[in-house]
C-alpha cells in the first residue's frame, strides 16, 4: 500500500502560502505505483514571446518540463531545457544570475547526474524567483510559480487519470494555493493579456472542484481538472 502523501511536506512556502514544487509532486507519483515517464517529456522549443508577464509563465512551465525530462531519464531533452530556460530568464532580464545553473544543468544532464540536475532545477527556479524578487518584479516571480503549478497540475492529472488512485487525487487538494494564486492575479491588472484572463477562469473552474472539505476528490474531478489545465497550458505555449 503507498503510503500517505502530506502535501505540505512537498513544498516552498510564499508567503505563507505552501507552493508544491513540481520536482517532489513527480517524486509523490513515482511512490505510487509505476509512471511512463517519457509520454509526458515535451520536448518543443516553444515559441518566441515578447511580453514578460508571458515570459515568466512559460519559464515556470519549462522548469517543471525540465524535472519531467530528469524522471524520465532523457539527457537530450534536459540539455535543450537548460538553453531555454536561460533564454527566456534573459528576455525577463534575469539571465546573468541563471547562467551558472543552466551550465551545470547542461552538464549534469551529460554525464546522466540525474539528482544533480534536480538541484540545479531548484536553484534556478529559487535563483529566478530572488533575482525578480530583487528588482522589485514579484508580480513576474508569481507567474514563474503559477506557470510550474498549472504544469505540474497538468501532469499530475494526467498521471492520476491513466491510473486513478485517491492518494494520487490527493495531491490537488490545494484550495489554499488557488485561492493565493486568484488573490496575486487580481493584483496584476497591469497585465492585461488574454492567457491571464484564461488561467483566472480556470482558477475560477478548478476552484470548487477540489476545495471540498474532507471529502476525497473523485476521479471525474481529476480528469475536468486535467483539461483545464490542459487547455490552459496549450496557451501558455502557443503565440496568440
Amino acid at each position: 500500500m503507498p503510503q500517505h502523501i502530506n502535501i505540505n511536506q512537498l513544498s516552498t512556502t510564499v508567503e505563507d502560502v505552501v507552493v508544491p514544487l513540481p520536482n517532489e509532486i513527480f517524486g509523490a507519483l513515482n511512490k505510487l505505483g509505476t509512471v511512463n515517464w517519457r509520454e509526458h517529456v515535451r520536448s518543443d522549443k516553444g515559441p518566441n514571446l515578447t511580453e514578460r508577464p508571458r515570459i515568466a509563465l512559460l519559464l515556470g512551465t519549462v522548469i517543471a518540463d525540465g524535472f519531467i525530462a530528469v524522471q524520465a531519464e532523457d539527457a537530450e531533452t534536459v540539455k535543450n531545457i537548460g538553453q531555454r530556460v536561460l533564454t527566456l530568464a534573459k528576455g525577463i532580464g534575469v539571465g546573468n544570475s541563471i547562467t551558472p545553473h543552466a551550465k551545470a544543468i547542461i552538464e549534469a544532464a551529460d554525464k546522466r547526474n540525474w539528482n544533480n540536475v534536480r538541484r540545479e532545477l531548484d536553484r534556478t527556479q529559487n535563483s529566478v524567483q530572488q533575482a525578480m524578487n530583487e528588482v522589485h518584479d514579484e508580480k513576474l516571480s508569481q507567474l514563474v510559480s503559477l506557470g510550474g503549478w498549472l504544469r505540474g497540475t497538468e501532469v499530475l492529472t494526467s498521471v492520476v487519470n491513466e491510473h486513478f488512485s485517491a492518494d494520487g487525487a490527493e495531491l490537488l487538494h490545494q484550495p489554499d494555493l488557488l485561492s493565493y494564486f486568484q488573490k496575486r492575479l487580481q493584483g496584476m491588472p497591469e497585465f492585461d493579456l488574454p492567457i491571464i484572463h484564461e488561467i483566472e477562469g480556470a482558477l475560477v473552474e478548478v476552484k470548487p472542484l477540489i476545495d471540498i472539505g474532507d471529502r476525497r476528490i473523485p476521479p471525474e474531478t481529476v480528469k475536468k481538472v486535467n483539461e483545464i489545465t490542459t487547455r490552459i497550458g496549450q496557451g501558455i505555449v502557443t503565440k496568440d
